[in-house]
């Protein structure tokens, strides 16, 4: 039975937890993106920017008034400091890539993976 020599199984495990990561699910980002969303505010205490206004509520002056309130919190408080700014970036952050060409390259990924894996093994029956 064959078994993965100590270099091969470093690929095998580096590939497998890549994929894990960096696979996108059918809707919403994928688990690295939401680690890295988890890891920046456990607590979900950062602001969000709010959602810009809807043209039926331009004329309604309290729900104007309240929403320039939350976007000038919100700026306040990423303008204050370097640290919460970044936060904020990591837990705003989305995937970089549509998830069919995310899956195109994990694809292409794992396939060249597999043929080091292979190669690796070569070398051992060559020695």
């Amino acid at each position: 039975m064959w078994q993965p020599n100590r270099a091969q199984w470093r690929v095998i495990w580096l590939l497998t937890i890549v994929l894990v990561l960096l696979w996108p699910p059918a809707e919403g980002p994928s688990l690295g993106i939401k680690t890295l969303r988890w890891l920046a505010d456990p607590a979900d205490s950062l602001p969000r920017l709010p959602e810009e206004l809807p043209m039926s509520l331009g004329d309604n002056g309290d729900a104007v008034a309240a929403h320039d309130e939350q976007v000038a919190e919100y700026y306040r408080l990423t303008e204050g400091s370097a640290w919460v700014r970044t936060r904020v970036r990591l837990k705003e952050m989305t995937d970089p890539l549509a998830p069919s060409t995310t899956r195109q390259i994990l694809g292409a990924t794992a396939m060249l993976g597999a043929l080091a894996v292979w190669r690796l093994g070569s070398r051992k029956a060559e020695s």
